[in-house]
């Protein structure tokens, strides 16, 4: 069996920087693009520090058929610098975190209200507005206490894009429904394992992630969402590299990297509950559809031939450890 789909895209990607991106870049274009996480040591917060990253992504990605959709980090802006941001080459929106929520976000949010006038302005501009949505509460709770905030910004905003972020909970996917601004984006992972994969038995600190896996009932709903065809959820693989040191650690970073098996895994997902014909439109038609994108030209034909996944990626330096390493997959990318 064959499964041919057009110009695929990653709605929420990490590729880090320095030697991390030489390795990982190539690895995540099986896609026709992504949009680029902003969260670097320093973050990127500027046109100008977004375009210079940009240009690091292109050089690694080597001629890859591939586009970078760029985000700046939220922070509370006036008109003048957000049109800047907004006329900046390859732009896509803003991605705010709640100030220390996870990977090097300490520089977030902390108080919505000094964000008013930066809000309804992108409001106005039509810049969508990405959001990591997680309180400081109970690990497990943090999604579900955050949903007030997407509540308050949905309504209050009624015309402001609202991505939630890689979305865990069967409450987010309810929430979906309720205003017409608010779109979704979920991970690999979250549609395919509990926090009993990660913790129930000896820890798996490679299938560790922000935000954190949840239980049976909530990965149900993800599922039933996608395989559904919900207009409003796009994949974002949240594909987070960190080195095998700093995974396999005490104070295990947080992150899944997927980037290298994401599509043979998607194919097999959808093709195996019968829902092939929704795939194309999870990874690729909501999100043209809600953003107005025309991504790079790409077929990618997967086939259902075993696929065996490296036991680590090493390159420049550096040695990553994917899902599934070590494994069989029953698809593969063809061409």
């Amino acid at each position: 069996m064959e499964l041919t789909l057009d110009s695929p895209l990653d709605m929420h990607l990490h590729l880090r920087d320095g030697d991390m991106l030489k390795l990982t870049a190539p690895l995540s274009a099986d896609f026709a693009g992504a949009v680029i996480m902003p969260n670097l040591v320093p973050p990127v917060t500027t046109p100008d520090m977004m375009l210079a990253y940009a240009e690091r992504v292109r050089e690694a990605l080597d001629g890859a058929a591939f586009t970078p959709y760029m985000t700046l980090f939220f922070t509370a802006l006036g008109e003048k610098e957000l049109t800047a941001a907004a006329s900046a080459p390859g732009f896509f929106g803003f991605k705010l975190y709640p100030a220390g929520i996870t990977t090097n976000s300490e520089g977030g949010v902390s108080n919505l209200t000094e964000a008013e006038h930066t809000l309804r302005l992108m409001e106005e501009t039509g810049i969508p507005l990405l959001v990591h949505g997680e309180s400081h509460g109970f690990v497990m709770d943090r999604e579900q206490e955050f949903l007030s905030v997407y509540r308050h910004l949905a309504s209050t905003y009624p015309k402001l894009r609202i991505c939630m972020e890689h979305i865990t909970t069967a409450a987010a996917v309810e929430l979906l429904d309720e205003f017409p601004n608010l779109c979704a984006t979920v991970t690999l992972q979250h549609l395919l394992i509990t926090l009993d994969e990660v913790a129930g038995g000896m820890l798996q600190p490679h299938l560790f992630c922000k935000p954190i896996a949840k239980r049976p009932a909530d990965r149900e709903a993800l599922l039933q969402a996608a395989l559904s065809g919900h207009p409003r959820l796009m994949f974002g693989s949240d594909s987070a590299p960190h080195p095998r040191c700093k995974k396999e650690a005490c104070g295990c970073a947080a992150g899944v990297f997927t980037a290298p098996v994401a599509l043979p895994k998607l194919a097999e997902l959808f093709t195996t509950h019968g829902a092939a014909d929704k795939l194309q439109d999870f990874v690729s038609g909501n999100a043209c559809r809600l953003y107005g994108l025309t991504p790079t030209p790409k077929k990618v034909t997967l086939s259902d031939s075993p696929m065996q996944v490296p036991s680590r990626y090493c390159s420049f330096g550096q040695e990553v450890v994917p899902m599934y390493a070590g494994q069989t997959l029953p698809w593969s990318i063809k061409a």
